[in-house]
């Protein structure tokens, strides 16, 4: 894992590479070969609300490739991979569990003073917020997780079908400097 701060400059291109506006970015977890963020962690809580995904993929070129995995049904094909391989079951239910342990390191004390229905979210759901931890409700939050160094079984697939792990055309540059264009 290479975690750095965010610089505004980061921001700018995160905000650009997501086309929304931030505001829970804790970190950046991973940088692409070029230097641009392609993994961020976020902070357990956005707006008030729970956001249970800590681990957010941000590289457009990787969104791209993970988008075209689902709309091949790649998702129905992991799960049941998983599902038929006991090892491979019992690590994604452990790292649906790290990740509630480490969302729930980042709260700290803020868990406390959060509405019960809050906290029952915050501390009984997955990654992405999901409650069966046998489903995947998003390949993109588990190669975030598996980018990232985390023993993530569905990420760890999906890495595979990615042949190319990175884009040809440095797309992130043009975000570089102005800070308004893209």
């Amino acid at each position: 894992m290479d975690s750095s701060a965010v610089s505004k400059e980061d921001l700018i291109i995160i905000e650009k590479q997501l086309e929304r506006v931030v505001s829970n970015v804790l970190n950046i977890e991973k940088r692409c070969i070029y230097g641009y963020p392609q993994v961020i962690k976020s902070f357990p809580l956005k707006d008030g609300k729970p956001f249970p995904t800590l681990y957010w993929l941000t590289c457009p070129y990787l969104v791209e490739e993970v988008s075209k995995l689902e709309a091949q049904q790649k998702i129905t094909e992991i799960e049941k991979i998983i599902q038929n391989n006991p090892e491979l079951k019992r690590k994604m239910i452990r790292v649906h569990k790290e990740e509630i342990e480490k969302r729930m390191k980042l709260l700290e004390e803020k868990i406390n003073s959060l509405p019960e229905n809050m906290i029952k979210k915050l501390k009984e759901t997955g990654i992405g917020g999901i409650e069966d931890f046998s489903r995947i409700k998003c390949l993109h939050l588990h190669y975030a997780s598996y980018l990232v160094g985390e023993n993530n079984p569905a990420g760890e697939i999906v890495d595979r079908y990615i042949s190319r792990k990175y884009c040809d055309d440095k797309r992130c540059k043009k975000w570089v400097g102005s800070g308004a264009k893209g």
